[in-house]
């Protein structure tokens, strides 16, 4: 069964940023990107398990701190030539409050 969860307000993460979270035994990475848009995946890259949160914004995609593999955040798959996927987790921001929720 889906669960939706607040996990905070868009204006406490920075623009091509990112936040930590935790929530069902599951890590999970937050970011909020230029267009506004705020998207989660795991926060664990599928090559070596680099931390995505610690990773570089770059459009629609966080570059891993470890090796550079570059994973869309949308869809969470890795860019080729490099092969895998990470979970992506729907999100909702309320245009009026900024609240942030996710689905689990």
């Amino acid at each position: 069964m889906a669960t939706k969860i607040f996990v905070g307000k868009r204006s406490e993460i920075d623009v091509k940023s990112s936040r930590k979270l935790r929530i069902e035994n599951i890590d999970i990475a937050l970011f909020h990107l230029s267009d506004g848009s705020v998207l989660a995946v795991e926060n664990k890259c599928p090559h070596k398990g680099g931390l995505l949160s610690e990773g570089m914004v770059c459009g629609g995609k966080v570059h891993c701190p470890l090796h550079d593999w570059k994973v869309d955040l949308r869809s969470g798959k890795v860019q080729e030539p490099d092969e895998g996927c990470v979970t992506t987790f729907t999100t909702e921001v309320d245009e009026q409050s900024g609240d942030i929720y996710i689905t689990i």
